[in-house]
């Protein structure tokens, strides 16, 4: 990380958020007291078993929702509702099945505050930029039932990058992929945001996934979540030098810091798919 830069891009002060059920009458206390600092540049991953409330964190960094307690600051401004400056990008892709990969890139840019300060020239120049980037040229006029999911996953990664935001929110975005394709767009992913540039050149990516593999691989710092209610038990700083894609898997630490990750989510995640406790040995359950 670029240690010169210390403003924080987005802070969350003792965020709580609370769902009440109508039907039941009762109140759920999804995510509690959390407490998180990321710099410009950062690539943050949260994992957790099934529950703890990744997904509500995202949503809620977003404007889509607003925490029952505590701050969300970007830049020390509270956020308080959508905003052009954070993208969101998920599993399912969203695209639109009667445009064109090109019209599904340049949506925002036609229809949404990105665009309005640029000529139709300059915004197809935008749009033919961030196709090109994502390794899309030739496909620009197919729809996406013409696409395969990592080509469709890669039109809705342009139609994101096209925006400009200052923050990707990534929800799980690789997690509906082959195993193949999904290690294919790790490395292109990372090659995208940049991790051989400095911090200040990169965007901020906060990025939600159930591999923690994936995790290690891509992140500065992995936040692991616990559940019942959703906290951070411990933000895991992932000390692999950068580039990583093709070479970060053959390192020892690697190894170890998933173990690691997998050790204080296994017993939760058990749980959380109705299997009881882990027989793994206690032993494991370290704290580095």
């Amino acid at each position: 990380m670029n240690t010169s830069i210390n403003a924080n891009k987005l802070s969350l002060k003792g965020v709580t958020k609370s769902f009440f059920g109508p039907r039941t009458g009762t109140t759920t206390l999804a995510v509690a007291e959390m407490n998180l600092d990321i710099q410009t540049g950062e690539f943050i991953c949260i994992v957790g078993p099934s529950g703890c409330g990744k997904s509500t964190v995202l949503n809620m960094i977003a404007g889509l929702d607003h925490p029952s307690s505590g701050r969300i600051e970007k830049d020390g401004q509270g956020i308080t509702g959508p905003g052009a400056d954070r993208g969101v990008m998920f599993q399912d892709y969203a695209l639109m099945p009667w445009q064109t990969a090109e019209e599904n890139v340049g949506f925002g840019l036609r229809h949404g505050t990105p665009g309005e300060h640029l000529s139709a020239k300059q915004r197809q120049e935008r749009v033919a930029h961030f196709i090109d980037l994502v390794g899309l040229r030739g496909s620009e006029h197919k729809y996406p039932h013409q696409l395969s999911g990592g080509m469709r996953q890669r039109v809705a990664l342009a139609r994101l990058l096209a925006n400009g935001p200052d923050i990707l929110l990534l929800d799980e975005p690789l997690g509906a992929l082959d195993a193949q394709t999904r290690l294919i767009l790790q490395a292109e992913l990372l090659r995208i945001w940049g991790e051989t540039s400095p911090a200040s050149e990169r965007k901020t990516a906060i990025f939600i996934t159930h591999d923690i593999e994936e995790a290690v691989l891509l992140a500065d710092r992995v936040v692991v979540m616990s559940t019942h209610p959703g906290r951070i038990r411990e933000v895991v700083t992932i000390d692999i030098p950068r580039p990583r894609a093709g070479i970060a898997r053959t390192n020892p630490k690697f190894g170890l810091l998933v173990e690691h990750i997998w050790s204080l989510i296994r017993d939760e995640a058990y749980r959380a798919i109705g299997g009881g406790s882990s027989l793994e040995p206690a032993s494991h359950e370290t704290t580095h």
